[in-house]
């Protein structure tokens, strides 16, 4: 089963290389890139299983969440309405934490600002504050940085793990006639 090992093991480097060059482009911490991991076992009987971890939040990221109350975004909002209506998540009663937002709109020097324009008063804690009410009320929009690459080389995947298989299995009747010969 080596092929086949070989061939699941270059599917989840190019997975994993191409989620995290998705969310390189996507501005952030890396905290998430760092998590994502996979792992894969083969066994003696020919089964094998191939997991990956998005780590603490990355699947929150990739799917979405729902938000709890659309109708309450402010009605001078640029983006209204439900982010994620097809996520399996769904923001309840907890908010998420302001704290990241308030070091997030810092490091990104996201200012409040009038309705004409110009800078307002306000402290970045407020604005992490605005986020995660907004964030709460609308949800967050899947992403897809491990989906799209995952089903992309799934597609791929097929054809080349029937040809490793394959290549296995020719390996193993010339090793099992070699032996009773």
């Amino acid at each position: 089963m080596q092929h086949v090992k070989d061939e699941l093991n270059v599917f989840r480097k190019i997975v994993i290389a191409k989620a995290k060059q998705n969310l390189s482009k996507k501005s952030n911490t890396g905290n998430l890139s760092k998590s994502i991991t996979s792992n894969l076992e083969v066994y003696q009987s020919g089964n094998f299983l191939l997991e990956f971890d998005l780590g603490e939040y990355g699947e929150f990221v990739d799917k979405g969440v729902k938000g709890a109350a659309p109708s309450q975004v402010s009605k001078n909002a640029k983006i209204k309405g439900q982010q994620a209506p097809n996520s399996p998540y769904k923001f309840r009663n907890k908010r998420p934490p302001s704290k990241p937002l308030e070091d997030w709109a810092k490091k990104k020097n996201v200012r409040l600002r009038s309705k004409d324009g110009k800078f307002a008063k306000g402290s970045y804690k407020t604005i992490g504050m605005i986020l995660a009410k907004n964030i709460w009320a609308r949800g967050l929009k899947p992403s897809l940085f491990f989906t799209k690459p995952f089903e992309s080389e799934f597609k791929q995947l097929s054809n080349e793990l029937v040809e490793a298989f394959g290549l296995d299995i020719d390996e193993f009747l010339q090793y099992t006639l070699n032996k009773y010969e």
